[in-house]
This record gives C-alpha cells, sequence and structure tokens, in this order.
C-alpha cells in the first residue's frame, strides 16, 4: 500500500471538501431555481439539474478517481435538499409537493446513486498522481 504525505492528505482532503460545498451550492441553487420553467406539465428545469447532478457527481467521481469524490458531492447536495423540502412552522418551504419538486428530489436520488455507481471504485486522484495518459511512453 502506498503512504500519503502530508501534502498529499491535505490536497486531497481540500478537494473532498471543495466537491462537498459544490454540492451544497447546486443544492441550493437547484432549490431555489427546480420550478421555474415547465414547458407544459414537464418541469424543464428540474430535468436539466437532474442532468447537471448527474454529471457533476460522476465528473468528481471519475476525477478524484473513487467513488468518495461522487458520494462527497452528493452528500451536500442532499443535505441542503433534504432540508429545503421540510416545511417550517409558519409554512414557509422551498422545494413543494408539486411535480417539479418531485421530479428534483426522487430525479436526484436516482442521478447520484447512479453516478455513485458509475464511478471507478478506487485508485488514487488524478490530482496528486498527474493523468494517467501523460505518465505512458
Amino acid at each position: 500500500m502506498e503512504q500519503r504525505s502530508q501534502a498529499e492528505s491535505a490536497l486531497a482532503g481540500a478537494a473532498y471538501g471543495m466537491l462537498f460545498v459544490l454540492g451544497v451550492v447546486m443544492g441550493v441553487v437547484g432549490g431555489f431555481t427546480q420550478a421555474s420553467w415547465k414547458a407544459g406539465p414537464i418541469p424543464v428545469t428540474a430535468i436539466i439539474w437532474l442532468l447537471a447532478l448527474f454529471g457533476v457527481c460522476l465528473g468528481a467521481g471519475k476525477m478524484m478517481r473513487s467513488r468518495l469524490g461522487s458520494g462527497v458531492t452528493a452528500a451536500g447536495w442532499v443535505l441542503v435538499s433534504m432540508a429545503f423540502s421540510f416545511e417550517l412552522g409558519a409554512g414557509d418551504l422551498v422545494i413543494s409537493g408539486n411535480p417539479a419538486g418531485y421530479v428534483y428530489l426522487y430525479g436526484g436520488i436516482v442521478a447520484v446513486i447512479a453516478a455513485f455507481l458509475l464511478s471507478p471504485s478506487s485508485g488514487g486522484s488524478w490530482l496528486l498522481h498527474g493523468h494517467p495518459e501523460s505518465s505512458r511512453s
């Protein structure tokens, strides 16, 4: 097993922290905009957010070469989205029980699970080891 230096560990921790923040930002922006555009009964904005969420989570997993990259990004999104779906005492609700809200929440869960399962299950981060194709001669 390969040992990491403290600098590599700190860099990996910072990268995972930024992926979590990216998931939180996607959850906040997506939560407030998921019902903004509909084409008839089809919640177009919610579907666009699902595709973006899937792409970002899958990209994070592939870039970090681990499912943890995808999982950390998804955790940030899930944390915010679930909090936005709770009704407060005054009746305030960000993600409501309309069709766009259901598509965004349940479709988002399916998107992050699919991205997690399609991410590589092991390997080192591209950030720490460089691009694999550039090291081959």
